[in-house]
């Protein structure tokens, strides 16, 4: 959609929240000169929406009494999927900086529904549960997010203001390849022209971004989303640990998801027995190394620790403590 096509909409959008608007306000909300707003009166006009002009000190422009917006047409299967999607999307942490926007959305498909069909989604809303707690996330400004996936469209590269985790700011240039949606967080993965290496960054911390001239031809059988898992696999954390874990990397993944573990099959063994003689080398990079036992317990697999020694010394503890339990008799009523 062009800029001014957009801000025709807009335009339409700010006289249907109802009330007289002053051309200096218009003029100021559209970031455009007043000259220009008469200009896309004039669009409205001709798209036989009545827009009307009030002389005077007080004068502006309004929307005439009684004009409502041609209906929303939805099916009840597509009324209820637009809704369901923009609650499942708000949980989530998938919505952008605009907090507001799901909810103004539903209000507003909500409001051009028949009553009949309303009170219908209504029930199943206020009937549904959720096993999983709502997303805990910061979300990405609209602008960044737009502009960006214009970028990964179109292959253009982009200028991004990114601050870090540890508060440094820096401003890099990025060939986006994608855009990536894991755990609540929006991510982008491209290649930093700038050390020559593939960078991932978190987009609720880029504070702006540039188009810039020129173009670039990403990789052959790329795949975004197997890239960010893997960086988020492989960054530097305060534990390194290896592992040899018997199955298959598909077997393992039950335990170990790709954002966690980098895992490396072994070459298959031969013979009708291969599944069991199969191992993998299982790389884990952690802050705390008190989640890992458990896990590796309940993957049932046979398991050998290359690194860290201290990952032993817990294993060793839970396996003494699950004993323990396993030999204790019941408390006497």
């Amino acid at each position: 959609m062009s800029r001014p096509t957009a801000r025709v909409l807009a335009l339409l959008e700010l006289l249907q929240a109802g009330g007289l608007r002053t051309l200096a306000e218009l003029a100021d909300r559209l970031d455009v000169d007043e000259r220009t707003v008469r200009r896309y009166i004039d669009h409205l006009i001709d798209l036989d929406v009545p827009v009307e002009s009030v002389r005077g000190r007080y004068g502006g422009y309004r929307l005439a009494r009684g004009y409502r917006m041609p209906p929303l047409m939805l099916s009840d299967d597509e009324a209820l999927a637009v809704l369901l999607g923009l609650v499942a999307g708000r949980r989530a942490g998938l919505m952008t900086a605009t907090g507001t926007a799901s909810e103004t959305a539903a209000a507003k498909i909500r409001r051009v529904l028949p009553e009949r069909l309303g009170r219908r989604l209504d029930a199943v809303l206020d009937s549904l549960a959720f096993t999983a707690p709502p997303g805990e996330s910061t979300a990405p400004e609209t602008g960044v997010l737009l502009s960006i996936a214009d970028a990964v469209r179109h292959h253009r590269p982009i200028s991004i203001r990114y601050t870090a985790a540890d508060g440094r700011r820096s401003e890099r240039t990025l060939h986006p390849y994608g855009l990536v949606a894991h755990s609540g967080n929006w991510y982008v993965t491209g290649a930093d022209p700038a050390v020559g290496e593939d960078r991932t960054f978190r987009l609720d911390r880029i504070t702006g971004t540039r188009t810039l001239p020129g173009s670039f031809e990403p990789p052959v059988g790329l795949d975004p989303a197997k890239r960010v898992l893997t960086g988020l696999a492989t960054a530097p954390y305060r534990h390194e640990v290896i592992l040899r874990i018997q199955g298959t990397a598909e077997q393992i993944r039950t335990r170990l998801p790709a954002s966690v573990a980098v895992v490396e099959e072994s070459p298959s063994a031969s013979g009708a027995d291969s599944d069991t003689r199969q191992w993998s080398r299982v790389e884990i990079r952690a802050e705390r190394l008190d989640w890992l036992p458990g896990v590796l317990a309940s993957l049932d697999r046979p398991f050998v620790i290359e690194q860290p020694d201290e990952l032993r010394d817990l294993v060793a503890e839970l396996a003494n403590r699950l004993m323990s339990s396993a030999r204790r008799s019941p408390p006497r009523v």
